[in-house]
């Protein structure tokens, strides 16, 4: 059992630990699967009426900035966010546009810094990962040694065995939760492009 952990351990710290495995080499802690585009495109979730003067404006008008909030917030499903953002823009007039386009400004500053920092969390997460696995490396190398001595200390080979079977364990958890953190920012990109979508029909 002690060698079948033994191994566990070697190919946990050098296989998911090895930099070389990172999806974009560039970015050796970013370990999702989907390439790492540090900011959504305004092109690609936006094709209302330009935005250029709308700056940070949106922020200046409390009830545009609360409804912002409302709209950004994962705690609100995506179909609450689209009714409440159309019921926003029901009616016609020359200052509905003007407000969805503080609405949707104020989405996309919103949610691209709300991706970004999850972005940095997940890189610090695959950081503190690859720390992990150098310590596995080195305790497993130092569990080699105690184990070749000719007169073995016993009770320490089976403290070392344990911590490094408790470390192990740790780590292969936290590696399978990784795919599901990768998908938020993907989300993310959805939840905005959806709701780009909403403000732009109820513009039509």
């Amino acid at each position: 059992m002690r060698g079948a952990w033994l191994l566990l351990a070697v190919v946990v710290a050098i296989g998911s630990g090895a930099p070389g495995r990172a999806a974009d080499p560039r970015h050796p802690d970013w370990p999702c699967v989907q390439a790492k585009v540090p900011e959504i495109s305004l092109a690609a979730v936006w094709a209302g009426p330009p935005l250029d003067a709308t700056g940070n404006s949106w922020e200046s008008d409390p009830t545009i900035k609360a409804l912002v909030a409302r709209l950004a917030a994962r705690r609100t499903p995506l179909e609450e966010a689209q009714k409440m953002a159309a019921e926003f823009l029901s009616g016609s007039g020359p200052a509905k546009q003007e407000r969805a386009k503080l609405v949707f400004a104020g989405l996309f500053e919103t949610l691209n810094q709300l991706r970004s920092e999850v972005m940095a969390g997940i890189e610090r997460y695959t950081g503190r990962q690859r720390g992990v696995a150098e310590r596995i490396r080195a305790s497993t190398l130092q569990l080699r040694a105690l184990q070749d001595d000719p007169n073995p200390d016993q009770k320490q080979i089976d403290q070392l065995s344990e911590q490094l079977q408790w470390d192990t364990r740790a780590f292969e958890e936290r590696r399978r939760t990784i795919g599901y953190v990768c998908e938020v920012p993907v989300q993310i990109e959805h939840r905005l492009f959806a709701l780009g979508r909403t403000i732009q029909e109820a513009l039509e």
